[in-house]
């Protein structure tokens, strides 16, 4: 059962007078996950209570299972086909969008900031380094196949195209230190080429990513393209290595440990591995095309060149 906060005393004014005082337990908000565009509580019935740095409490977070992460590949996988042939300039488009509704609702992302820990003007930070950081990505959308396409020179009468395409399904486990840049830098490059996603959020700093997906929810993003969880990574990473129907997997700020059981549980079913810094978020390592590119497969064309002789033939 969802928790409440500590009770705060109230002074009200009693008979002939005299002060009274009348106890009032907080309602605190319960933050559900976000699977195909919808927010079913978890499976498991577990939640968890972070705290803000005073130690009061900041919410009820779910604790996804094993079962919520399967029914967000679901999800995702559904979604492959329509994001994909999608246009890269929709997909454009549909990053800005995200990103103007980021930018009007500004306020309640660094005031959510500011109650797990930052700063006001860190928070403010942070809240713009993720609008433009989307806005980064919205533009790239249909950039990055200029870059990474070619047209390969062949030994034979054929045409040789290399292009790019979305590799499916991507699991994102995002840093623990940014509760927003964090999983803006972790899905805008992996949606902005194709793929959609399943992200599991910070444990410690929950917040932002689940009113991210409330955004989402209203942004003209088709449901299914990210999904997200909150709860334990020391729990579900196990599970986002073993997934078979999970094509590529990006951790941010890996253990030792971590690295070892991923890249050793990956092997088996052929995922694709990435390991990257959140020290790495405010920096230009952060934006560029190249992040496109590691959930991208290249894909090979060959096509005949139809000569004429001098007799007016083709062959």
């Amino acid at each position: 059962m969802a928790t409440t906060a500590k009770p705060k005393k109230k002074i009200l004014a009693g008979q002939n007078g005299q002060a009274r005082s009348e106890e009032r337990a907080k309602v605190l908000k319960t933050y559900k996950i976000f699977i195909g565009g919808k927010f079913p509580r978890t499976e498991s019935g577990r939640y968890y209570t972070p705290t803000d740095p005073a130690g009061e409490a900041l919410g009820n977070i779910c604790s996804s299972s094993r079962k919520d992460l399967r029914n967000a590949v679901v999800a995702a996988r559904s979604a492959v086909d329509g994001w994909a042939e999608r246009t890269a300039y929709k997909r454009g488009q549909i990053l800005y969008r995200m990103a103007e509704m980021l930018e009007t609702r500004a306020l309640q992302f660094v005031e959510e900031l500011k109650q797990q820990g930052s700063t006001k003007a860190a928070a403010k930070k942070e809240v713009a380094t993720s609008v433009d950081r989307l806005v980064h990505y919205a533009g790239w959308c249909d950039k990055y196949q200029q870059i990474f396409s070619s047209v390969n020179p062949v030994a034979s009468s054929h045409f040789n195209f290399s292009v790019l395409e979305p590799t499916g399904v991507v699991g994102l486990l995002a840093p623990e230190s940014h509760s927003l840049l964090g999983p803006i830098s972790a899905i805008a490059p992996v949606i902005a080429g194709g793929n959609t996603c399943v992200l599991l959020a910070s444990e410690s700093l929950p917040l932002c990513s689940v009113t991210l997906s409330e955004l989402m929810a209203t942004s003209d993003l088709p449901g299914g393209v990210v999904n997200i969880l909150t709860g334990s990574r020391k729990e579900l990473l196990s599970h986002f290595i073993g997934h078979m129907d999970i094509n590529a997997l990006i951790v941010y700020d890996a253990s030792t440990k971590d690295k070892v059981e991923v890249q050793s549980g990956s092997a088996e079913n052929l995922k694709r591995t990435f390991m990257r810094n959140s020290a790495d978020l405010n920096s230009e390592k952060a934006e560029n095309p190249y992040l496109i590119q590691d959930t991208q497969e290249v894909k090979t064309t060959w096509h005949p060149i139809e000569k004429i002789s001098a007799k007016g033939k083709s062959y």
